[in-house]
């Protein structure tokens, strides 16, 4: 690959951004047109200047596997770190004659060379430290920096057992279909048809707890909310099975009252739904009714088929200022309709940390995975849960 290095940062945004891009595919690497839109967001929001920011939003949307990571590494290098310019932009200063003055230069340019390379290794570095930081211990450019790396999550539905049989190549024989081919043939031996029950996706329903004590973590869920439905909605484009026109993904939010927030997360753009969100949740950083809210939910929508055979993730810390019997009550009726019911508290996973709130004590033995939820790495964890549930 020849590329022409761009590092001094005076050309157009989106031109240096693109030319990037072009010279990232012609490398090998898979670059789709959506994985470039969505770079181009994710440089937006970090801020072009920034360029350990940038490295990490590009790699965080363009890679789409580990086999990327290296070569994504030395285009980046070659096209943002490189001290060349292109042939012919200037004049070649003239050496010295003297020969330990050439040794220097290059000794000089080794040097470079390994700080160019610490330079990345050191922003690998912190991007891991970033996927294992608590969401709430944040400032706002960590926090910027971790909404592009959302992008990167690849959500999917769990499967089930769809009722109906569907033709394939081995299963059972299909003999309705086997007689109308030996009929087509005038009663003459045709070739066995087969069928075998085919799988569709399993409803998914998120119950974002927004109480103020979950204020600082409601931000980071409600993005993990949209990357599920639109992870999941792009998965149901490029043609797997989705439980007919219904949406596969639900989300609520939960506090004071309940609020159903599917339409704004359907927005493709993130930014977008967080703010849609915003304006349509009237209880931010309230109380908690967990009790009362969640008998909402099965009142109105649950019993009638919503939360039927669901994969249901509640996301709360358990703080319940309401009847924890009452919580412990509609908990069972949960468990009794849905698939699996999985608890996400953004304490589980912290040093020290023990189930002894009211609400968790009253949930947990209807709960049937109780993760943490509180780093990006967490959230990677409990995506596995739920496409495995």
């Amino acid at each position: 690959m020849t590329a022409t290095p761009a590092t001094t940062w005076r050309q157009a945004p989106d031109e240096l951004l693109l030319g990037f891009t072009r010279a990232l595919r012609a490398s090998g690497v898979a670059v789709s047109p959506d994985r470039a839109q969505s770079f181009l967001r994710a440089a937006s929001i970090v801020g072009v200047d920034h360029r350990q920011a940038t490295y990490w939003a590009g790699r965080a949307t363009l890679c789409s596997g580990p086999d990327d990571l290296d070569r994504y590494d030395q285009v980046f290098g070659s096209w943002f770190l490189s001290e060349e310019t292109a042939p012919g932009s200037r004049q070649r200063p003239e050496r010295p004659p003297v020969q330990q003055a050439d040794l220097e230069d290059r000794a000089d340019a080794g040097e470079q060379e390994v700080d160019e390379d610490d330079e990345l290794r050191a922003l690998a570095a912190a991007t891991e430290v970033l996927r294992h930081r608590d969401v709430a211990a944040m400032n706002a450019e960590e926090k910027a920096r971790l909404a592009a790396l959302f992008s990167a999550l690849r959500p999917r539905a769990p499967r089930r057992t769809a009722p109906r049989r569907s033709p394939w190549r081995r299963g059972d024989i299909d003999a309705a279909r086997t007689q109308r081919h030996m009929l087509a043939r005038m009663g003459e031996p045709a070739e066995l048809a087969w069928r075998r029950r085919g799988q569709r996706s399993r409803r998914v329903v998120l119950l974002v707890d927004v109480s103020g004590s979950m204020s600082p973590y409601a931000d980071a869920l409600l993005r993990l909310a949209h990357t599920f439905v639109q992870g999941v909605r792009q998965a149901a484009a490029q043609g797997a099975a989705t439980t007919g026109t219904s949406e596969v993904v639900e989300v609520f939010t939960v506090g004071t009252r309940l609020t159903h927030l599917t339409r704004a997360m359907r927005l493709r753009d993130p930014e977008r739904s967080i703010v849609a969100a915003s304006r349509t949740v009237p209880d931010w950083s309230g109380g908690t009714r967990l009790g009362e809210n969640l008998k909402i939910f099965l009142d109105r929508w649950g019993q009638r088929g919503m939360a039927r055979g669901a994969v249901v993730v509640v996301f709360s810390d358990g703080w319940e200022r309401g009847d924890v019997a009452l919580l412990g009550e509609q908990m069972m009726r949960l468990k009794r309709l849905a698939h699996r019911v999985v608890w996400v508290n953004p304490h589980r996973g912290k040093e020290g940390y023990l189930p002894v709130q009211q609400g968790i004590v009253a949930a947990l033995p209807c709960v049937d995975d109780f993760v943490a939820g509180h780093s990006m790495a967490t959230f990677e964890e409990l995506i596995e849960v739920v496409a495995h549930a």
